[in-house]
């Protein structure tokens, strides 16, 4: 089987304490889906509890600083608000740490095995009861992401197609980790699950998800 790697950007609507009173007023909108990925950090330990990997995930709110994206992007209407010394230090603290805890296990993980497999876990919205698996990298990729979405309840509206609207985050994954032997599938499962148990409850389709992916990756 292969190596897992298992990260989550955009996983918490945590705010630091050092940076609350610039989010006062917001808080509605720092809790909802602008926030955060609901339902995907939930997904992400559930996965690496089940693979006994290790889990890499973001851990402040993506309205404070965004780790999908670089440069000005990565700062919301509220955050772009910082003076610049404060988000350079943010970049350094949460940015950078969050991109060479990656960095450390690719690099080890590539001279120990034959294969790896990066799980980008994400929630977005959208269509109902929609999941997608996206491929890039090693042809198993493509075969993981494939087997995966065939295993997957009927109920649901799952495919499985090459990655190409690249992130910033993905960029810097393909252009520095381009072994053959290292493959990305981002799995993205729709809102209406983890929000509306809609088609289904969100912990039968994370179930199914987990599963599907576990008996993917075998051999």
């Amino acid at each position: 089987m292969a190596s897992i790697l298992i990260t989550c950007t955009n996983a918490t609507c945590a705010v630091p304490e050092a940076h609350r009173e610039l989010f006062k007023g917001s808080e509605d909108l720092v809790s909802s889906a602008d926030g955060w990925e609901p339902g995907a950090l939930n997904l992400a330990q559930g996965l690496a509890m089940k693979f006994s990997t290790p889990l890499i995930h973001g851990d402040v709110t993506r309205l404070l600083i965004d780790l999908e994206q670089d440069g000005e992007t990565r700062w919301s209407k509220i955050s772009t608000k910082l003076p610049e010394a404060i988000r350079d230090k943010l970049v350094t603290r949460l940015a950078d740490k969050f991109r060479n805890a990656i960095e450390t296990r690719l690099t080890e993980d590539l001279k120990r095995h034959d294969a790896i497999i990066h799980l980008l876990i994400h929630t977005a919205p959208l269509a109902e009861g929609e999941i997608l698996f996206e491929y890039i990298g090693s042809p198993n990729a493509a075969e993981i992401a494939k087997t995966a979405a065939d295993l997957l309840p009927s109920e649901v509206n799952a495919s499985a197609v090459p990655l190409i609207d690249e992130t910033p985050f993905v960029r810097w994954l393909t252009t520095n980790f381009t072994s053959e032997k290292y493959g990305i599938v981002r799995l993205t499962v729709s809102h209406s699950f983890f929000l509306r148990s809609v088609p289904m409850r969100w912990e039968t389709v994370k179930k199914s998800l987990i599963q599907a992916l576990v008996n993917a990756t075998k051999g």
